[in-house]
């Protein structure tokens, strides 16, 4: 979804100016002609859409400190970048005071504006994201924390929602890397355990010797290697949710004891004398086929239905096409952070290409896969170069080859004999000996003799250049030299407009 700004001036003039500049940047925009219409439009059903509010603070009516102060108590999160004729520091300051991210004054620059735009999204996703990990450790993850505005999700979440009002057993079954464990939290966060322990067991990464210790718990020389007593997970998430990932792999025999633990809410720690209470909201998931994993027997039926009591299926990613831009946004914004990367997004066109993409691993492919965009990206802003693996299999978006650049037709282009470096499929004009493919520098003059080593230079340069569509970090690693001998080069001879 692309994100929307809102233009607050009363001078229609300004606002189709500033309309310009936001939809050069991928922006949509929304315009209010004074403080009050800015406010309705934030309080309307769109207003959730709005990312970012540039705001004039000299307006009749309601002016533009006013809309600061009743903006912010409702909408502490949301960027202001405010600009006015008057430049003085004082009013710079009051405005800062009263919320605003940014301060610019009129008539402010294209680019100047478009830096302040880039900026104040980057820190508000930035912002958005550490309140997310915050919620997650405290276990105050909700449903309005999760990316899952697709249509195919609005009824897992009402089923979601009525779940986590009560202590029932939850079975999420989908497929891997569709977000079961995040929906999980979302469900502890917001029922009556927020707050409480989350603690999550991976059924499937547990060697099949250490299960029962691990779940239950162990007494002090209970076994070789029992140096010290362990609590176990059941204990550990007594009073809180017990998330049991992939549980379809737990061994037989550790069925058993999970099942009584989950009838008689007690469980008995290896080498223990007594039993001990536990209370746990007990949330399983799954990516296998649990009907038939009872039907060969690899899986106790009793459990199964204990488990079972309240099942939902969260869908794959291929039928939430309507979350990838938002999913892709939040990974940019993490991924740049942790990289020191300045990447300011990504390309219309190959956010679709993604969104047209299967992605048979989920959220956990998209993830890794942007992952990899932002460390290999030379730019600022992700393009479809970026995902060679995912364009080779969209149909359309396979990356076209770069042009060969023009042939001139003069008379260098009419010599006939050895005269150019490389090959091309295509003969060129009055050329007669055999077919070349590369991008037909010439070594001989028009007059036959040998040019100039350094216009070859210059010319293989260019040609690498338009080769590597501007990408300077594959143009010198094509050359076989050091990036500063490159622009070196290219300043010497005069190549910066190819560049």
């Amino acid at each position: 979804m692309t994100k929307k700004v809102l233009i607050v001036d009363d001078d229609p003039v300004q606002r189709r100016l500033l309309e310009e500049i936001v939809k050069r940047s991928g922006l949509e925009c929304i315009e209010a002609g004074g403080g009050e219409e800015a406010l309705e439009c934030l309080a309307a059903p769109a207003g959730q859409d709005i990312s970012l509010v540039i705001l004039d603070l000299v307006m009749p009516g309601l002016d533009g400190m006013g809309v600061l102060e009743k903006l912010r108590p409702q909408y502490p999160n949301l960027p202001v970048i405010v600009q006015t004729a008057n430049g003085s520091i004082g009013t710079a300051v009051s405005a800062m005071r009263a919320g605003a991210d940014d301060f610019a004054v009129k008539p402010v620059s294209p680019e100047r504006l478009q830096v302040s735009i880039k900026n104040a999204l980057k820190v508000n996703a930035l912002e958005s994201e550490l309140t997310r990990t915050r919620k997650k450790s405290r276990g105050a993850f909700t449903f309005d924390d999760l990316i899952a505005a697709s249509p195919a999700m609005a009824q897992v979440l009402k089923l979601g929602q009525r779940a986590a009002k009560s202590n029932i057993p939850i079975l999420l079954e989908g497929e891997s890397g569709s977000g079961k464990e995040v929906f999980a939290r979302a469900i502890q966060g917001t029922g009556e355990r927020r707050g409480k322990p989350f603690i999550t067991v991976n059924c499937g990464a547990i060697p099949a010797n250490l299960v029962e210790s691990l779940l239950f718990g162990h007494e002090k020389g209970a076994f070789t290697g029992a140096n010290e007593k362990h609590k176990g997970k059941f204990v550990e998430a007594s009073g809180g949710t017990l998330f049991l990932d992939e549980v379809s792999e737990l061994p037989l025999d550790t069925q058993v004891k999970l099942l009584r633990a989950i009838q008689e809410g007690e469980v008995d720690p290896v080498g223990a004398k007594h039993p001990v209470k536990v209370d746990i909201r007990l949330i399983s998931a799954t990516n296998r086929d649990m009907i038939q994993l009872v039907t060969e027997g690899k899986f106790r039926e009793d459990l199964y239905y204990r488990l079972n009591v309240f099942p939902i299926m969260i869908p794959p990613l291929k039928r939430r096409p309507d979350d990838i831009p938002a999913l892709v946004e939040l990974f940019i914004t993490r991924f740049a952070a942790e990289e020191g990367r300045k990447i300011a997004g990504i390309m219309p066109d190959a956010l679709e290409m993604l969104k047209a993409y299967d992605w048979p691993g989920n959220v956990r492919q998209l993830e890794n896969t942007v992952f990899r965009a932002v460390v290999l990206a030379d730019g600022d802003i992700l393009t479809k170069s970026e995902f060679p693996q995912i364009a080779a299999h969209v149909d359309g978006f396979v990356p076209e080859p770069p042009p060969v650049p023009a042939v001139s037709s003069g008379p260098a282009a009419s010599y006939k004999g050895p005269a150019m470096i490389g090959a091309s499929s295509r003969a060129l004009p009055g050329f007669s000996g055999p077919a070349m493919t590369g991008a037909g520098i010439r070594y001989l003059s028009d007059s036959g003799e040998l040019r100039k080593l350094e216009d070859i230079e210059a010319e293989m340069i260019r040609h690498a250049i338009d080769h590597y569509r501007g990408h300077m970090s594959k143009v010198a690693r094509g050359l076989g030299i050091g990036r500063s001998t490159l622009y070196r080069k290219v300043k010497e001879m005069g190549l910066e407009a190819s560049a």
